[in-house]
């Protein structure tokens, strides 16, 4: 039996005790957990070192290291999240829609969980505790494949949340990390058929197109953010300046960073002469159509590739529209369909915009950096899922479980 074949039916275990678990005894296990971080953050951060300093020989770009990158502040942050899990209802057990149907029998939808997630990700380790815990408080166990980058601080985790299982009586087998990186443990995870009920990709373009393309588990796809801000013609303008910036300087390696700027041709001068200055002083190289490019003094020539990439770095691409039409069309046509912005004053722009443009998250006069499941009130998130089917935007409990009729009767049989 191959070690993927062991942690599949380890976790298929465990997955039925969790099944069972009340939720005081998922609550306690998270609280653990929680616990458990914080004494074994010197570790934790020993290991991060490690990742950092393999990724620095590897000239990794700076924003990539970022995302890789632990802190005693962000470790903390981490522990904020699993008790704001603690705190949100269990949604195991809920029924809802329960009717009596012609024979009398009383019909109704209860939510249970999904079983085994297999998660595969990229560099970021603040996702193997942040899938990790959801996925426990939803009644799941989960299977990690984590990136080489990551691999020292996801070890370290895993271990950590594992010892802190046991400690209030869980299995450890409730989370396992594939620590073998290979591109060929990679696809055979992704054909686990026989143990795992869904896999989640969450990265870069090309891991999640691997995965759906590979995969003969059932996928729900996340988070490639090629991310739009549109500033209308009647927006203000110090607001828009404010957006974009938080949107593209605050934290440019993440999947919720805006990558396009799109801007109303009425308020083009004024606009893209006040924001360059303020771009270029946090470091911002613009890509520009040639429309743009007259109203910017450092801007290269954009090219179509420009409108259609995510950077996960300082680089805004930046585009002229002749009205909201065309933004919205630029947008459907370019975006991921994860997180889009209008600036705008305008109460029928904004609902015309959230109509039409199609997306997970639609935002009017607010920052795309928002899109994020510990900002909406979810403990953190598994992935953001820009797919339509079974979930959509950040993917918090409910979004981790599915569904079973359960139907009492009186003796009825069918005529």
């Amino acid at each position: 039996m191959s070690d993927l074949n062991q942690m599949g039916q380890e976790a298929k275990q465990a997955s039925f005790f969790l099944n069972k678990a009340t939720t005081k005894q998922k609550n306690e296990a998270l609280e653990a957990i929680s616990l458990g971080l914080k004494q074994d953050t010197p570790q934790i951060l020993e290991a991060n070192k490690q990742d950092i300093l393999k990724a620095k020989d590897n000239k990794i770009f700076d924003t990539m290291i970022d995302r890789l990158k632990l802190t005693k502040e962000r470790l903390d942050v981490m522990q904020e999240d699993i008790k704001t899990i603690i705190s949100l209802e269990d949604p195991i057990g809920k029924v809802d829609n329960m009717w009596k149907q012609e024979d009398n029998l009383l019909i109704g939808k209860q939510q249970v969980p999904l079983g085994v997630i297999g998660m595969i990700y990229e560099s970021r380790p603040n996702v193997t505790t942040d899938a990790t815990t959801l996925a426990l408080k939803s009644g799941n166990a989960i299977i990690l494949r984590g990136g080489k980058e990551a691999i020292f601080s996801n070890i370290a985790l895993v271990k950590s949340m594992q010892a802190s299982l046991e400690r209030v009586g869980f299995p450890k087998y409730a989370v396992q990390l594939i620590e073998d990186t290979s591109r060929a443990i990679a696809a055979e995870f992704m054909q686990l058929t026989d143990y795992l009920d869904v896999l989640i990709p969450r990265g870069g373009a090309n891991l999640i197109k691997t995965v759906v393309q590979t995969a003969t588990v059932p996928v729900i796809e996340t988070g490639v953010g090629n991310c739009h801000i549109y500033v209308d013609k009647q927006a203000q303008l110090d607001m828009a300046i404010s957006i974009l910036l938080n949107g593209k300087t605050q934290r440019p390696s993440v999947c919720n960073a805006t990558e396009t700027l799109l801007v109303h041709q009425d308020i083009a001068k004024d606009f893209l002469t006040t924001a360059e200055p303020i771009l270029t002083d946090k470091r911002v190289a613009l890509r520009a159509d040639k429309e743009s490019q007259q109203y910017l003094t450092a801007a290269t020539l954009a090219t179509e590739a420009d409108f259609k990439t995510e950077y996960n770095d300082l680089i805004l691409a930046v585009k002229i529209v002749k009205n909201l039409d065309e933004a919205i069309s630029h947008i459907n046509y370019y975006g991921t369909k994860h997180s889009e912005v209008i600036v705008t004053d305008s109460y029928q722009h904004s609902q015309k915009f959230m109509q039409e443009v199609d997306a997970a998250v639609v935002y009017v006069n607010a920052s795309s950096r928002f899109t994020d499941g510990s900002k909406f009130g979810f403990g953190g998130e598994i992935g953001i899922s820009t797919q339509k089917i079974h979930a959509r935007g950040p993917m918090g409990l409910n979004e981790l479980t599915t569904s079973k009729y359960v139907v009492f009767g009186e003796g009825q049989v069918r005529s």
